[in-house]
């Protein structure tokens, strides 16, 4: 039977009936290893189902409708379906099959939501944003330095979900990690939500860590010989990137905090202290970005007062020497008038003395200027 035919066509009806009627046409198909996201069929948004009981994947899931009923006749282990960017025609199949709150599945479909924890009856609703660190040889005024995408998340008693949106943030290496210690995820569906929700936060830090080293660089530009001269346009573009991440970080308080200190019927006591421990590694992530933003906004300020300094100096470098060219301007404007009789006006000497005088005067402002730090 295939999983990957099977899971097209529940993505695709409504009702459970219609479900296991797919199932019985769908074993005259080959099977597909839906284990590596590669080899999920093309135009399928599912990326993995899997069953597991006792933390241990079990092999060969007939279908998913089969897996949950097979799940729920045992009282224990749950079904683990991953999709990337579903419709709302194939996620219709699913949500029914789950019993999904329909404000909650537009939400998952539709994406573009904050950070938030939602309580649906049994179900839990979570929503993270994910970021990456898009790497860049110099940055610039149109760098990009942060990309977002979004994980929801259903958790229920015997089920999770997870819808992932964007170009990143695959829940493939997850998987594998939480396979290798069955301990933990024996301990349910909640142990896979932390697992996000650790693996999210996880990312905060590492983007923190990288957008850290191009402020850096920022500073020690800003702060060099020519500071004046570095381009505002990259610290604003550095703001707007930050701006980015905190939009993805700061919301995510309230929920992680409500995971890791109030009760919730899906999440157990014993998980609840792991994820105190994701709430404190997201304070951490959510105070350096508030210090960045502090940061630049230093360093902006610090380049226009650079900038500010550098005009000023201009403009008493071109004072300074105007005053000097007013000197002879002045002397050859006098004897530039057209008046027969001026004093020592027909002297020999007088050429001589008229260019003493004022190579005199205009050596005696430039060594005044120069000692006054305006030249």
């Amino acid at each position: 039977m295939s999983m990957a035919g099977n899971l097209r066509k529940v993505t695709g009806l409504g009702r459970v009936g219609g479900l296991r009627k797919v199932a019985r046409l769908a074993r005259r198909r080959p099977r597909v290893d839906l284990s590596h996201p590669a080899r999920s069929p093309l135009g399928s948004s599912v990326v993995n189902c899997v069953t597991y009981q006792d933390g241990v994947r079990v092999p060969g899931c007939a279908d998913l409708v089969d897996a949950v009923r097979l799940v729920r006749k045992a009282g224990e282990g749950f079904v683990w379906l991953g999709l990337h960017e579903p419709t709302d025609r194939e996620f219709a199949g699913i949500a029914e099959l789950f019993d999904l709150h329909p404000l909650a599945v537009e939400d998952a479909v539709e994406a573009h939501q904050r950070p938030k924890l939602e309580h649906y009856g049994d179900t839990l609703f979570a929503v993270f944003k994910t970021v990456c660190y898009v790497e860049h040889e110099q940055l610039t005024a149109t760098s990009e330095v942060v990309d977002t995408g979004e994980i929801m998340v259903f958790v229920g008693k015997d089920f999770v979900v997870t819808v992932r949106h964007g170009r990143h943030g695959s829940l493939g290496p997850l998987r594998e990690e939480l396979e290798t210690d069955p301990q933990q995820l024996a301990k349910g569906p909640a142990a896979v939500l932390h697992a996000i929700a650790d693996h999210v936060v996880d990312e905060y830090l590492s983007v923190t860590d990288a957008v850290q080293a191009d402020i850096d660089q920022v500073e020690t530009e800003v702060f060099s010989e020519n500071g004046a001269r570095v381009d505002p346009g990259r610290i604003y573009q550095m703001k707007r990137e930050l701006l980015e991440l905190k939009r993805a970080v700061v919301p995510l308080s309230r929920p992680m905090e409500e995971l890791a200190t109030r009760p919730i019927r899906v999440v157990a006591p014993e998980i609840q202290t792991y994820f105190r421990d994701v709430f404190d590694h997201l304070i951490r992530a959510k105070e350096q970005i508030a210090a960045f933003d502090e940061l630049l906004n230093s360093i902006l300020q610090a380049h226009l007062a650079q900038v500010t300094v550098a005009q000023n100096e201009d403009m008493r470098k071109i004072t300074a020497w105007a005053a000097v060219i007013a000197v002879p301007t002045m002397v050859c404007g006098v004897y530039g008038m057209n008046f027969d009789h001026m004093p020592e006006l027909h002297w020999r000497f007088g050429y001589p003395l008229v260019m003493a005088v004022m190579a005199t005067a205009c050596l005696t402002l430039y060594r005044g200027f120069r000692r006054n730090g305006w030249l």
